[in-house]
């Protein structure tokens, strides 16, 4: 089996960004927040902050612990999305990029001679070094080359950072066995519990196990699909259209209250119409979450007529707001979402209210074209007027936002 996939990781991508642009965090213990505020944790940190043991999800007191020289960064999602967009371009000067996988993640299919060992190595020497030249010295990436996309990232695994590992086929399994089950993409704390009870402890075993046997496992399809990707093949995915978007938010200490809750709710439901707007898009499905410290969370969901009218689903946040719990518990994340999403080809609207909803989608339309032309603030319900400043653009795994959409200039 030939090669088939060279998958570029970008090391500690948000504080090498940070450490490239401000040469002034270059080789120190650096932490990103999401906000600057004592009570939230490291969304990413620099190699020389891990060297202390900080990583992803660390508190900030903790961090503090671990390194008492660590610099705190507020994170700048706007430039990281920027820098992301830079990233593919010089990408796509040395081969062309198969898929973007995420924020720091991409793949490129293998072609032709590229598909040779020792051409697939210079080709990733390439990469590393027009990187180097164009993005800058401290913008690292870790990349891997093997027969199918997973085996590909599991090899960009293996050697951070600024690493580069070939898998070839016919080293497989032996190559994989010094791996210990979480070094594998896609089984984390719960799913390694879950294959210790079927006495499944090391990837020897895991190898070792048929489709039928990693089928009951995963309780799923995926366990077939890993019982194919540990063996270099593709496997075939069917395209899910989109089924759900929302936004959520971490919330300044000064904004932990329910003024404070209404007005982010507010303000996170207006941005999430308009980028289901721009998908085309309509809400079936609307829910709503507050999280409490040291107290279960509170949660209300709602079916309603398949909607992209910001003031309809407002009219949904309020009426969820009616039944907000009186506690003394300080909330300190929130989120809204929509979902059941169809297209307006796919819904039977009601004869009588076509006026109405023309009304409202030229309403919306005005609205998301003023908002993209002068910016995001420029007109918007009042709800969300005491939350301005806050939810500002975030950047998911598994979501690259949209500048033009998503931007909060």
């Amino acid at each position: 089996m030939q090669l088939n996939a060279l998958y570029v990781d970008f090391n500690s991508y948000f504080a090498s960004v940070e450490q490239q642009l401000v040469p002034e965090l270059r080789g120190k213990p650096i932490g990103v927040l999401a906000v600057m505020a004592e009570t939230t944790c490291c969304i990413a940190a620099s190699y020389e902050a891990k060297a202390f043991g900080i990583k992803t999800g660390t508190l900030v007191s903790e961090a503090r612990k671990l390194c008492p020289d660590i610099i705190f960064v507020e994170a700048r999602p706007p430039v990281y999305v920027q820098y992301h967009h830079f990233l593919i371009d010089i990408v796509e000067s040395c081969t062309h990029v198969e898929k973007v996988l995420s924020i720091d993640e991409m793949v490129c299919k293998l072609t032709g001679s590229q598909q040779q060992p020792d051409n697939a190595l210079k080709l990733a020497a390439k990469i590393k070094s027009v990187l180097a030249e164009k993005a800058g010295s401290f913008i690292r990436c870790s990349i891997g080359i093997a027969p199918n996309t997973y085996l590909a990232k599991v090899a960009s695994n293996m050697q951070k950072p600024d690493g580069c590992v070939l898998i070839v086929f016919n080293e497989l399994p032996q190559r994989l066995y010094g791996l210990k089950l979480r070094d594998l993409n896609g089984i984390g704390k719960q799913m390694e519990a879950r294959l210790n009870r079927y006495k499944i402890t090391t990837v020897e075993q895991l190898y070792a196990a048929n489709r039928q046997q990693l089928q009951v496992a995963w309780g799923s399809v995926e366990g077939e699909r890993m019982y194919d990707k540990l063996r270099g093949i593709e496997p075939y995915y069917v395209k899910n259209a989109r089924s759900s978007l929302g936004h959520s938010h971490v919330m300044p200490p000064e904004q932990r209250n329910e003024v404070g809750v209404r007005a982010v709710l507010h303000r996170l439901l207006q941005k999430a119409c308009m980028r289901m707007r721009s998908y085309d898009l309509l809400a079936s499905r609307i829910s709503v979450k507050v999280k409490f410290r040291n107290k279960p969370s509170w949660q209300k969901e709602s079916a309603l007529s398949p909607t992209d009218n910001t003031l309809r689903l407002i009219e949904a946040l309020e009426a969820f707001m009616q039944h907000y719990p009186v506690t003394d518990a300080e909330p300190y994340a929130v989120g809204v979402s929509f979902s059941g999403l169809v297209t307006a080809d796919e819904v039977a609207r009601d004869l009588f209210q076509v006026a109405p909803l023309e009304n409202e989608r030229k309403l919306n339309q005005a609205i998301d074209s003023l908002n993209s032309k002068f910016g995001k603030n420029t007109i918007y319900f009042g709800g969300a007027h005491e939350a301005l400043k806050d939810a500002p653009m975030r950047i998911a795994f598994n979501h690259i936002p949209d500048m033009d959409v998503e931007s909060d200039e």
